[in-house]
């Protein structure tokens, strides 16, 4: 499975966002965005984009369920794949217009110059990646959640403590691998990869107790994948909920027009149709307390 620091909607839509997002999963302290600028032009004749007239949109290799369908990020299919072409059509952009990039994800949050004009890619939004990095307002509040074998001896685990003897793993530079070192402060050091491939390989290799990925992703997952897998759990919601964003570069001509577009989409209901099309089954998995 993330406001930005200068460029957010107005109130009204801000609040018309988080209602429309929060439906993903049990959520408390909402944080409300700031009042964005007025923008000139959001228009596709008044965007500085990459290629004029053209909207270059960036995602990882491989592209994973729920968020694509077959990693075929132009199909529009998949969660992130519709937002995207909804935030283009917003913007003015029919979709023979949408080109689609691909770019790692650590790639994308490290500082320099892009060769997009904005990254969906399951980005939680941090204070520490808006130094690098500018977001738009959230599309999608999350959790992080536990996998594991059937097997494993983690499973039916109730609580964080309990699995502080785990041998646990996710992606490298995720709010995933984060809620691991932060959090759940396991004894043994956890384990780094570079993909979500990577780590699923291990898990069911036996190298680890536990997977840790977004929510939507631990459904797919355990319900597609790794047919002997189950989810564990969701891990608490620390402080502000996680919540992801579209990534831009920073200080992008772009920012300000793409974050308001977020909030007109998310005023309209379409973020949460959205969201009910391609992640309706995430709803129920266990709290760990």
């Amino acid at each position: 499975m993330v406001s930005s620091s200068s460029r957010t909607p107005t109130a009204a839509v801000a609040a018309a966002l988080l209602a429309a997002v929060a439906g993903c999963a049990p959520q408390e302290n909402v944080p409300t965005p700031d009042a964005a600028p007025t923008t000139p032009s959001c228009t596709k004749e008044g965007l500085k984009t990459r290629t004029p007239g053209k909207l270059t949109v960036a995602t990882d290799e491989p592209a994973y369920a729920p968020w694509f369908k077959d990693n075929k990020p132009d199909s529009g299919e998949g969660f992130e794949a519709a937002v995207a072409y909804a935030v283009a059509e917003k913007l003015g952009y029919a979709r023979a217009d949408v080109t689609w990039t691909r770019v790692k994800f650590d790639a994308a949050i490290a500082p320099g110059p892009k060769n997009f004009d904005f990254d969906v890619n399951q980005f939680s939004i941090t204070e520490e990646r808006k130094q690098a990095v500018d977001f738009s307002p959230p599309y999608y509040l999350v959790r992080q959640t536990v996998i594991a074998l059937k097997s494993s001896k983690i499973v039916g685990k109730k609580s964080v403590a309990d699995l502080k003897d785990a041998k646990l793993g996710a992606q490298v530079g995720t709010t995933s691998y984060q809620a691991i070192t932060d959090l759940i402060k396991p004894k043994a050091k956890p384990q780094v990869y570079n993909s979500n491939d990577d780590a699923k390989k291990a898990l069911q290799n036996g190298q680890l107790d536990g997977l840790v990925v977004d929510l939507p992703t631990a459904f797919y997952i355990t319900g597609s994948e790794i047919t002997d897998a189950t989810v564990v759990g969701q891990l608490p919601q620390v402080g502000a909920p996680e919540a992801f964003g579209l990534l831009l570069d920073k200080d992008s001509p772009l920012t300000s027009c793409v974050s308001r577009t977020i909030g007109e989409l998310a005023e309209a209901g379409t973020l949460k149709q959205l969201e009910q099309k391609w992640l309706a089954q995430v709803a129920g998995a266990t709290e760990l307390q």
